[in-house]
C-alpha cells in the first residue's frame, strides 16, 4: 500500500485501509497545500477518519489542522 490516497475507493474504506497499515505515530511526509516540493516530515497523531462525509484525513503532529490522505505519504523509519 504505497499510495493509499490515489485509490478510487470510498473515503471510509480509504481511512479504514490506512488505519490497518499505519498506526498512530507513523512517520509521514505531508503537504499542507498544493502537493509541490518536498513537503514536511512529522508523525501522525490520530487514526485516519472521514471529514464531512467526503474526505479521508489524518491529524499530523505539529500541524493545527487535519491533512487529506491524498497529501500524506508514509515515510520509511530511520
Amino acid at each position: 500500500m504505497n499510495e493509499p490516497a490515489r485509490s478510487t475507493i470510498s473515503p471510509a474504506k480509504l481511512a479504514e485501509k490506512w488505519n490497518r497499515y499505519f498506526p498512530i505515530g507513523t512517520r509521514v511526509r505531508y503537504w499542507s497545500g498544493v502537493r509541490e516540493g518536498s513537503g514536511k516530515i512529522s508523525i501522525t497523531r490520530t487514526q485516519a477518519e472521514v471529514l464531512g462525509g467526503h474526505t479521508a484525513v489524518v491529524w499530523i503532529d505539529g500541524y493545527d489542522s487535519c491533512v487529506a490522505l491524498s497529501h500524506v505519504r508514509p515515510e520509511p523509519t530511520k
